[in-house]
């Protein structure tokens, strides 16, 4: 071998070893280099925070009764059947609210739907009550309604009415704002969920009310569940109910909405004003409907009078199946006030329909879940029987609430047990602060008289406006 040779392969096998070197101390470098922390840099975005301006406060009335089909040239012919007297309020100190009518379907124009409004005051919202009431007596509507101002949703739910023979119910939709709302019907019945046609894109233009017969949205359907979900601007829903048995009518009544579905729906201040043995009580005179929209579970449902805590009717475990409403007879319940739970896995929406009898003169409640009420808040009571408000708790611990009338005139304090119910008589016409004291407390306000039937649920107070943070 010549020394050329020799000196050529002596510097290849140096490169390949340099090279060999090189490429193992790369891999190590890039191993550590992933393995091992980098320094950062770390800087705290600039944030600001703001309180943004309280608005008005807005609840709507639904306005007085309708009715439909009593001029024969012209049954689609909506006209006004009652008027509302409605009651409204604010806590002492704070600007009295204003009113203003939204456009009412009817073709009279008296007595339609109304917007109550109470402007904040230094720098905070005012929260603002109020309720309204109507009675009737005539060929095709008779009995007593009573039903609480309500702010508009961008989703509710409407349990009660019915679509069946003798039912002539109807459906409010009502939009305050200034922007149209386009809203949704979903029709839960015995067919499961659905949408009728055209009741896809409803459209609810500003400060009006429109009015839709149930019979058109889903014609038969005797237990119907309807969530009504808007677009652009909230509504408030509300279900006008009434019956007819053999030409008799046998009540009326205004159905708020529920807000939302929960595990647990209490219906307080349920009032039983027959004996089960009593004459003309041979059908079921209180009756529970009750809605899984979205999975099958099985529910429980009690009925405990008020001021105990045993249920005045053994526990009833009822299956549902998801999209598919489900009515329970609560029959046998003796005559007083009554406090209904229907508690499930899933989330359920509930409520109780009541009667006073099935003949002439006779009048019936849907009595709708009550949401839990954590702090203060306002309610009204409408004209008519003495209102009657029932406290219901079920929760593990005591709560104890203070009810106090905004003029001064009355005030007590209640302490309800665990799993028990407890009731204030109260003044019609009257704006009253429920503190509840705690969370978990259900309230309800029940009307009761000759012929006379109506009860509805208080809710919390609209939240005060929350502080927000800005990143510019």
């Amino acid at each position: 071998m010549s020394d050329r040779r020799v000196f050529r392969w002596a510097t290849t096998s140096a490169r390949l070893l340099v090279g060999t070197l090189v490429a193992i101390g790369f891999v190590i470098a890039v191993v550590t280099a992933v393995s091992l922390p980098w320094p950062t840099v770390a800087r705290a975005p600039v944030a600001i925070t703001a309180m943004p301006a309280p608005s008005a406060s807005v609840v709507v009335c639904q306005g007085g009764l309708l009715a439909l089909g009593r001029e024969l040239e012209d049954v689609g012919r909506i006209v006004t059947a009652a008027p509302q007297t409605v009651t409204s309020g604010v806590a002492e100190g704070r600007p009295a609210p204003t009113s203003r009518s939204l456009t009412t379907p009817a073709s009279d124009g008296t007595a339609p739907a109304t917007a109550v409004v109470a402007e904040p005051m230094d720098g905070t919202r005012t929260d603002v009550a109020a309720s309204g009431s109507s009675t009737i007596v005539a060929d095709d509507l008779s009995g007593f309604a009573a039903s609480a101002c309500r702010p508009a949703l961008m989703e509710s739910w409407l349990v009660g009415g019915s679509a069946a023979t003798g039912a002539s119910d109807t459906l409010l939709l009502a939009n305050p704002g200034t922007v149209a709302a386009t809203v949704q019907l979903t029709v839960f019945g015995a067919s499961g969920p659905q949408v009728p046609a055209g009741a896809g894109e409803l459209v609810v233009g500003p400060g009006a009310q429109i009015v839709l017969p149930l019979a058109g949205l889903q014609l038969g359907e005797e237990s119907p569940v309807i969530r009504v979900t808007a677009m652009g601007a909230p509504v408030q829903a509300a279900l006008q109910a009434s019956i007819t048995r053999t030409l008799v009518p046998g009540g009326v009544d205004q159905v708020g909405a529920i807000a939302a579905p929960d595990r647990i729906q209490v219906m307080p201040g349920v009032t039983v004003t027959q004996n089960p043995d009593a004459e003309g009580t041979s059908d079921a005179a209180t009756v529970v409907r009750i809605l899984s929209p979205v999975e099958d579970t099985t529910a429980v449902v009690t009925a405990s009078a008020v001021g105990t805590t045993s249920s005045s009717a053994a526990p009833m475990t009822v299956p549902l199946t998801a999209g598919i409403p489900t009515e329970v007879d609560l029959g046998g319940l003796a005559t007083g006030q009554y406090t209904v739970e229907v508690s499930a896995e899933a989330t359920v929406v509930a409520a109780v329909w009541q009667t006073t009898g099935f003949g002439e003169g006779a009048d019936f409640a849907w009595y709708s879940a009550a949401p839990a009420v954590a702090g203060p808040g306002l309610f009204a009571t409408p004209p008519g029987p003495t209102p009657v408000l029932t406290l219901g708790n079920p929760t593990a611990e005591p709560v104890t609430t203070t009810v106090d009338a905004v003029d001064g005139s009355f005030s007590t304090e209640v302490t309800v047990p665990p799993g028990e119910s407890s009731s204030v008589r109260l003044t019609s016409r009257s704006v009253y602060l429920l503190d509840a004291g705690g969370d978990g407390i259900r309230a309800g306000v029940s009307l009761t008289g000759d012929g006379a039937l109506a009860g509805f649920p208080v809710w919390p107070s609209d939240a005060a406006a929350q502080q927000i943070t800005v990143y510019p």
